[in-house]
């Protein structure tokens, strides 16, 4: 028998609330407290342990030891991940249908939404010069709305971009929300999954005539491990997980233009265009920036790991902003500091801003190669082919918030065309 360590626990009888307080440092605060990557609480009525760094992050992602399914809350079902989606199977149904999303991850549909995010930034630029001012973030969301459906074959009028928009903003904007714009995130994924269901039977009867190679197709007649076709439900589902996290690179375009800002001199090496100092700008943007504050899973069976006895069906929360952050791991963590990716080894454990572990077997999100693409894109776009001014506003942003957005959302005035 190992030697038995005892997890510090922190007090209280419910510590929920205090998530509101702390946001994203809610377990990187505790982990400076207790100096432990594992510790306890209680959230939401029951024990939670907690776990920061690497090598927990390690532990988290082994599929024998944890499980997702009936982990996530239900509120955040009801705006962020919908039911039945990929996100709350495990084994062998998790597998299979993983697979259904890797495989649009080849090169010719990664060049694809490259070359689809360039064109609407050049269509878009294009109207802003006779704007006075637009608001970056919001303007992001529409053209990723326009990506996101052109990419995956959903039909979309111009006249339907700025409900869509909304209405996919709206799901993960409100998923950390309570009162009117929880309720507003709901009504949302249901306006967004009847959307998304008519197109599939639309599909299905063959009254939508599209490639079979885009996802809307691929999708619709795809079948689970068990060779069932899947429930139009199911499939509006795994739809928006497509759709909703293109749409949300827009709060990462939002930090790469504030970093582009606050970090002239990061930002002026990039006018060479070069794609290595491009990709390392985005990955510290993507590190350094608050995105999700952690991912929940709950332990399949007893099992001790390092002395510390976790217990079947124990919620257990990965702290994604903190192992981002963890002094352990990144030198300087609380510095802008692009150039530490020539370093890296590419470990899938200790930067992990969408989810660690490996993208086949693992839970860790299919569309980061994705977003790393259209934010190379943007900021290239932002730095290289448009020049406008900053005029004076809010940007600071909240630790609490989520997602943390600059309070301005990038106000750009007196925007032009580089020639």
């Amino acid at each position: 028998m190992g030697e038995e360590n005892r997890i510090p626990k922190e007090e209280g009888l419910d510590n929920s609330l205090k998530i509101l307080k702390d946001g994203y440092r809610f377990i990187l605060n505790r982990q400076h407290r207790f100096q432990s990557n594992v510790l306890e609480t209680r959230l939401l009525g029951e024990k939670a342990i907690c776990l920061t760094g690497k090598e927990t992050a390690k532990l988290f992602y082994d599929n024998d030891k944890f499980k997702r399914s009936g982990a996530a809350p239900k509120k955040a079902q009801k705006t962020l991940f919908g039911v039945g989606g990929v996100q709350g199977l495990d084994g062998e149904a998790h597998h299979h249908r993983k697979a259904l999303f890797m495989s649009l991850m080849d090169k010719k549909d990664l060049q694809q939404i490259v070359d689809l995010t360039r064109k609407q930034w050049e269509s878009s630029s294009v109207k802003w010069q006779s704007e006075k001012s637009v608001e970056l973030y919001e303007e992001s969301k529409k053209i990723l709305t326009q990506v996101a459906c052109d990419w995956t074959g959903v039909p979309l009028k111009k006249s339907e971009v700025d409900k869509r928009a909304e209405q996919l903003g709206d799901l993960f904007e409100s998923a950390a929300s309570l009162g009117i714009k929880h309720l507003k995130g709901r009504k949302s994924r249901v306006a967004a999954e009847k959307w998304l269901e008519d197109l599939v039977e639309k599909v299905r009867e063959d009254e939508i005539s599209l490639p079979e190679d885009r996802a809307l197709y691929t999708f619709s007649w795809h079948k689970d491990h068990e060779g069932k076709l899947l429930d139009k439900s199911v499939v509006a589902v795994e739809l928006l997980n497509l759709l909703r996290p293109i749409v949300a690179i827009s709060v990462y375009i939002c930090f790469s233009a504030l970093a582009v800002h606050q970090f002239p001199e990061e930002s002026n090496k990039l006018k060479t265009g070069e794609d290595e100092r491009l990709q390392r700008f985005v990955q510290e943007v993507r590190r350094y920036y608050p995105f999700f504050p952690f991912t929940v899973a709950r332990v399949k069976e007893d099992f001790n790991w390092e002395g510390y006895t976790f217990e079947k069906d124990t919620l257990t929360l990965l702290d994604l902003y903190g192992t981002n952050h963890h002094p352990d791991f990144w030198e300087n963590p609380d510095r802008f500091e692009p150039d530490r990716f020539k370093t890296w080894d590419g470990s899938p454990f200790d930067f992990i801003p969408q989810g660690g572990g490996e993208f086949d077997i693992g839970h860790r999100c299919a569309g980061e190669w994705i977003t790393i693409d259209i934010m190379k894109v943007s900021l290239d776009y932002l730095v290289n082919s448009i020049s406008y001014d900053l005029p004076k506003q809010d940007l600071s942003f909240s630790m609490t918030e989520m997602p943390s957005l600059p309070e301005s959302r990038i106000i750009m005035e007196n925007i032009r065309l580089n020639a």
